[in-house]
């Protein structure tokens, strides 16, 4: 009886290790075998950038010959021991023609409808998300959006790290079905870009409200600066406090609701909602933006990218021109595409307009971007200060910040003979107690929006104290300025309030000047990291 029981033991374990082992084999199997898989921004109807080698990659199962055609090129890769596989495409001519670029190997995959033209990347926090649909002249683009050559590609917000794997989105024909919810700075760029090309034109919009500067960057980087360290180390504090700051939220939002329900039984405005604070807001977690809304479209070929960002980095102003020359290198660095075209959209006129010189964040921020533009190679600054609202943050004229991008592409990225925007400072001399200022991009020469004299200098001395000052334009690139109050001017500031007045400084491009300064005074957010 025994030998029966120990024999039937045996068949049973036998059995069961038997299954096992099969089960691990069948896993590893699975490990080694991968459906075909394209990244998320291959879909149907893409536009592939032109003039430019373009990588093409995706998944498959280990040692899988994977071959591309398109456009009478054919290309093999073979997908490595995790199953990855990449291929570049040769440079292509622009081309209309609706194209099917196929993929076989390991299964197939077809995608329809497949354009060759410029690739933009729309970027950054709620001004480049603003949706046409909300800006200023929006019914009317959306009504005549009739471009089937102009492609959308809206990447889906997520902040979660440990995405998993899934449609970011898919490539739409411009209608107006598809429009109002894409970016409005992003159509009118696009459109106008159209019309004065003729090619087509791709535009993926990845942005995301309230976000600052470091979610977009990869957090090595941030963790090899010094200066930009204190950006992952401030989380830890947000962890720490993030069980009572939730507690405190939930019953604040009781509160709203029970005040919100109140208000509406009796007739009256309902109170403010409360604000998420910024422990709960995952969305401002370093790297996070960046890992799932950036690197899944690495290393897609495009011409170049546009950022409208710096709102949620006012309070750490000074820090913003290191942060953001980082994440400009890392996006680079990460598309091995080289040093490619970065539009930067300054900062606009914001608030109320003050009486006298001031010293804000605001305009030091506004700075900053100046300076990233003056000093990181293929840059470019696009000035909105006579584009703002004092009262809004989102001001809805989008259309002008579109078609000032659309300038500077044809000037500074297609070599086309028009001046890329406003007159650029280049230097100052002091002497005689005037300030001699030379500038260059001024096209047929320096002028004034209005036909006054330019307005919003101001000068100080030695003391650091700001006065209002004179400017007369004196030759086709330069201005002096001087100021009765201060007989010994060591520093200029220009246009350089929240708000100013009257920026009246321009070129024949009817652009602005940018906001600017010669000194380095220490500023509202020195420190602060």
């Amino acid at each position: 009886m025994e030998s029966d029981e120990a024999q039937f033991t045996y068949s049973i374990m036998s059995t069961f290790y038997r299954i096992a082992f099969s089960c691990w084999l069948l896993l590893s199997a699975a490990s080694l075998s991968a459906e075909l898989r394209l990244p998320d921004v291959f879909t149907d109807h893409m536009v592939l950038q032109r003039d430019q080698p373009v990588p093409v990659w995706g998944k498959a199962s280990a040692g899988a010959t994977i071959t591309v055609r398109f456009a009478k090129q054919t290309v093999q890769a073979v997908a490595n021991q995790e199953g990855h596989w990449k291929l570049m495409l040769n440079p292509m001519e622009a081309s209309a023609e609706p194209a099917t670029l196929s993929v076989s190997g390991d299964g197939s995959l077809e995608l329809e409808d497949v354009l060759v033209g410029e690739v933009w990347l729309c970027t950054g926090q709620s001004n480049m998300q603003w949706r046409l649909l909300e800006s200023a002249g929006g019914a009317e683009a959306i009504a005549a959006a009739d471009f089937p050559e102009i492609r959308l590609f809206n990447v889906s917000r997520s902040v979660a790290f440990g995405r998993e794997e899934g449609q970011l989105a898919s490539w739409e024909l411009i209608s107006p079905e598809t429009v109002p919810e894409f970016s409005g700075i992003g159509y009118f760029f696009g459109t106008d870009l159209y019309r004065r090309l003729g090619i087509p034109i791709g535009l993926i919009n990845a942005s995301y409200g309230g976000s600052q500067a470091e979610a977009w960057t990869p957090r090595s980087y941030l963790a090899a600066d010094t200066a930009l360290l204190p950006t992952i180390e401030r989380e830890a504090v947000w962890a720490a406090e993030r069980p009572r700051v939730q507690a405190e939220f939930d019953r604040a939002m009781v509160e709203w609701e029970s005040a919100r329900t109140a208000a509406a039984e009796s007739g009256v405005p309902a109170p403010r909602r409360p604000r998420v604070p910024d422990a709960l807001r995952d969305y401002r977690i370093a790297g996070s933006i960046y890992r799932n809304m950036i690197e899944p479209l690495i290393p897609f070929a495009i011409r170049g990218a546009l950022w409208y960002q710096g709102e949620s980095n006012e309070e750490r102003a000074e820090q913003y021109e290191g942060l953001l020359t980082t994440m400009i290198r890392s996006w680079r660095e990460k598309w091995e595409q080289g040093d490619y075209p970065f539009a930067i959209v300054q900062l606009p006129n914001f608030r109320a307009v003050a009486e006298a010189p001031e010293d804000e964040a605001w305009s030091h921020l506004r700075d900053r971007q100046r300076r990233v533009a003056e000093t990181v190679p293929n840059t470019g600054l696009i000035v909105t200060i006579d584009l703002g609202e004092a009262d809004d943050i989102h001001p809805p004229n989008k259309a002008d910040v579109g078609l000032r991008l659309s300038r500077w592409a044809l000037a500074d990225v297609y070599g086309q003979e028009i001046v890329a925007g406003g007159p650029r400072f280049q230097r100052a001399e002091f002497t005689d107690g005037e300030a001699v200022l030379y500038f260059d991009r001024v096209g047929e020469g320096l002028t004034t929006s209005d036909g006054a004299a330019p307005a919003e200098f101001a000068v100080a001395g030695s003391d650091g104290t700001w006065d209002w000052a004179e400017a007369e334009i004196v030759a086709k690139d330069k201005i002096i300025v001087r100021s009765a109050a201060i007989d010994r001017p060591v520093a200029v500031r220009y246009a350089f309030n929240r708000n100013p007045a009257r920026p009246n400084l321009t070129n024949d491009s009817g652009v602005p000047a940018s906001p600017f300064r010669t000194d380095d005074f220490t500023g509202p957010t020195h420190g602060l990291r």
